[in-house]
């Protein structure tokens, strides 16, 4: 009786009754093996090699008698035989086929003692009492290599990655603070001008260069700001936060600016709590009320939250000119603005809304559009409501403004700023408001003035000094000399986190560059009065 048993890359015809030395002989097995693909080597239940085709010699660099009889451990570096012999007797009592060593590093070993990688798939050959094990083994060295290769590439494309993304950042903190310094100057300039300066006709070309110098300003911060999204610069920095409070600031930045336009700026908030990074969603909406109040020529611009858990809608709703349905499509495109053919004059450059997006889908946020020709829009943005129940205490802002003129005769500022132009410019401003003022362009110096005049009042230094000092290093050395409560302005054209992370105190201001003049004397005057 002849059948036939065995499975995956090898197939043998088991005569009943027949002793194994006649069935490995015949013509037609010993054929089938030969003519395979990959090493091939039969053992029995005790680990003894009892057949190897002419790839086992090839691959292993045996001859057939120096292998046959031998144990299989032969074929397997040093410190894996031990471990293989408990495994082969596993497998003994659960024969089955199925690869060797499944998710491991196999390897073999050569008769010049060479190690290299293997893959090995395992077949029982079973016939009653006798059980036998055909290996099929493949040299897998080019596989392992390639493999190692790619992930080298892989780790090396990585590397390479990081370090454009690194790069990018750094570019981008020193474009932000390097072409941030000449506008700085140019404003500060124009505020001295506009104070000193006499006739209708000055003072009317110092407003259009204070007008250009805006917009200068507006379009360099939205290119920082694409640049910093696209190279991943902005990491959201999540936490719970109200809506009333975001709300409240756009009140205060934006009622003068709408009521100037003739327009109603219209809050209906909430003390509900929402969970996102409240400085770039606060990013997204100052865009959207920007927007409304630049495409509205008449009515009102209103903010509204709703609350349906575990969602919170804030929207923005205006009676402007509205998006016509063929264009909600492109709103969100660079440079792109509603019913402006390209170069065109424009009011703005189309670069908001191509921010919102960018900062909505990094938060991970939902944005909707609702328009209509001739009746206003609707931009709605949808936030997880927050877990916290935790009572919101709003401290009140001292006044501002009152009594700058008088404060300024008595005020003594410190300025320390390493850009001769920015300095000269801070100075003039200073000085012609009535504020007496020394200057310094490193920590150094800075404390050799303090040591000299110990009565100062304010300092008002640059982020970034020259070499890698800093404005937080200024006022720590300062005030350890002129005690802790001294008052400071920190001046800075860097965006990045690592200013949004600076630990500031009551007597500590933040002043993003470029900042005008008006805006930076109320600044000085609120802080003289805190």
């Amino acid at each position: 009786m002849v059948r036939c048993v065995g499975a995956g890359a090898v197939s043998l015809y088991v005569i009943n009754n027949v002793d194994l030395r006649i069935m490995l002989s015949s013509e037609l097995v010993r054929s089938a093996l030969e003519s395979a693909p990959d090493a091939m080597i039969i053992i029995d239940s005790s680990g003894s090699i009892l057949f190897v085709n002419q790839q086992v010699t090839a691959l292993f660099g045996y001859g057939r008698e120096e292998i046959v009889g031998q144990r299989i451990e032969c074929l397997l570096p040093e410190r894996f035989r031990s471990g293989h012999i408990m495994h082969r007797s596993g497998y003994a009592k659960q024969v089955r086929t199925r690869p060797m060593g499944s998710g491991l590093d196999l390897f073999a070993l050569r008769k010049d003692e060479t190690e290299f990688p293997v893959e090995i798939s395992l077949s029982p050959i079973v016939d009653g009492d006798l059980v036998l094990v055909a290996a099929a083994i493949r040299d897998v060295t080019e596989r392992v290599r390639t493999q190692t290769e790619l992930h080298v590439a892989r780790e090396a494309a990585d590397e390479a990655a990081e370090r454009a993304n690194q790069a990018k950042s750094r570019f981008l903190a020193t474009a932000s603070h390097d072409l941030r310094q000449p506008l700085q100057t140019l404003a500060l300039l124009n505020g001295t001008l506009r104070r000193i300066a006499a006739g209708p006709d000055i003072m009317a070309a110092l407003s259009q260069q204070e007008q250009a110098i805006g917009a200068m300003s507006r379009l360099l911060n939205a290119l920082l700001d694409i640049s910093k999204l696209e190279s991943g610069a902005i990491k959201p920095e999540l936490s719970d936060f109200t809506v009333a409070a975001l709300f409240e600031e756009l009140r205060t930045e934006f009622e003068d600016i709408a009521t100037s336009k003739g327009l109603q700026l219209k809050i209906e908030s909430n003390a509900v709590w929402v969970h996102s990074d409240p400085a770039l969603v606060g990013q997204i909406l100052r865009n959207l009320v920007s927007n409304a109040i630049k495409y509205t020529q008449e009515g009102w611009v209103r903010l509204n939250c709703s609350h349906n858990q575990p969602i919170v809608r804030l929207e923005v709703l205006d009676t402007g000119i509205g998006i016509p349905g063929d264009q909600l499509g492109y709103i969100y495109d660079e440079f792109y603005q509603v019913g402006v053919p390209a170069y065109a004059s424009r009011d703005g450059y189309g670069l908001g809304l191509s921010i919102v997006q960018r900062v909505v889908r990094l938060l991970g946020l939902r944005i909707d559009v609702r328009s209509e020709v001739g009746k206003g829009s609707t931009f709605s943005l949808e936030l997880p409501e927050s877990q916290a129940r935790i009572e919101h205490r709003a401290a009140s802002a001292p006044p501002v403004g009152v009594g700058a003129t008088q404060r300024a005769v008595q005020s003594h500022i410190l300025l320390v700023e390493d850009d001769p132009a920015v300095s000269n410019a801070t100075r003039m401003l200073l000085k012609v408001e009535g504020y007496r003022v020394s200057t310094a362009s490193s920590v150094n110096e800075a404390l050799q003035k303090a040591n000299e005049n110990p009565r100062i009042d304010v300092v008002v230094t640059d982020y970034h000094l020259s070499d890698s000092e800093t404005g937080t290093q200024v006022v720590a050395v300062l005030r350890r000399v002129l005690g802790p409560d001294l008052k400071a302005v920190l001046m800075t054209g860097d965006t990045s986190s690592a200013i949004r992370d600076l630990p500031l105190d009551g007597y500590l201001r933040l002043a993003s560059k470029p900042i005008n003049a008006d805006a930076f004397l109320a600044l000085l005057s609120e802080l003289l009065t805190a």
